[in-house]
């Protein structure tokens, strides 16, 4: 049964190979005018490993000149801070310029994070999009990206062997994570059945009116 498990979950993510492809792919259609970032729950006062790498992978990204600006995407879901305001945050404090950090605070799952940050990048001017991610969200969000977003959306999974590269120079900045905090939050668990959560997870609970108006550009919060 584990085994069914852990075999299915690896058929579920892009491999090292694959994820190498489409990191070529990326490098040669780019630059992006934006990199969609889906956002990780932010618990102890601290990043957890996945966030710490969609973050660092964003960094990645744009170093290289592959994305010119990156969007966080992630409400305040598990915990009460808001993801995406957490990860700017650390980006910044990576060394990423506030002015091409932005934030896009309504997704509360992962198909929400693609297509409200698809939305936010298009009401910002930017309309050469991406996905990065994880292999696994990236490979699980392709086939939704394509058919309900937009099939011009690209899909660049980070690559494991590139973070494994960089993670001896990688370092845990301390941030005002204080800044990003939700007043009477309630717990997603809470708020909403199981049922309409797992909906939220296949097809996301979404608003077609979301981030429809053009507005002035607003970065994130900064530290």
């Amino acid at each position: 049964m584990w085994l069914l498990l852990i075999l299915s979950i690896v058929s579920c993510a892009f491999s090292n190979k694959s994820a190498s492809r489409l990191l070529k792919e990326a490098e040669q259609s780019g630059p992006f005018d934006a990199i969609v970032v889906p956002g990780v729950p932010f618990q102890n006062g601290r990043w957890d490993t996945i966030m710490k790498g969609r973050v660092y992978w964003s960094k990645y990204l744009y170093d290289r000149g592959i994305a010119r600006n990156i969007i966080y995407s992630g409400s305040a879901v598990y915990s009460p801070y808001y993801e995406a305001e957490i990860m700017a945050m650390y980006a910044e404090a990576l060394g990423i310029p506030q002015e091409h950090v932005f934030t896009e605070t309504r997704a509360e799952h992962s198909t929400e994070n693609i297509y409200y940050g698809y939305k936010k990048a298009l009401q910002l001017g930017f309309n050469k999009v991406a996905l990065a991610s994880d292999p696994f969200q990236s490979r699980l969000l392709r086939s939704y990206a394509f058919r309900r977003v937009s099939p011009d959306i690209r899909i660049i999974p980070m690559v494991t062997d590139t973070l494994k590269k960089i993670q001896p120079s990688m370092t845990d900045p301390d941030i005002a994570y204080d800044k990003a905090f939700k007043a009477n939050f309630i717990s997603i668990t809470q708020r909403d059945s199981f049922w309409k959560r797992l909906v939220g997870t296949l097809r996301g609970n979404i608003d077609p009116s979301a981030y429809e108006d053009t507005v002035p550009v607003q970065h994130s919060m900064g530290n």
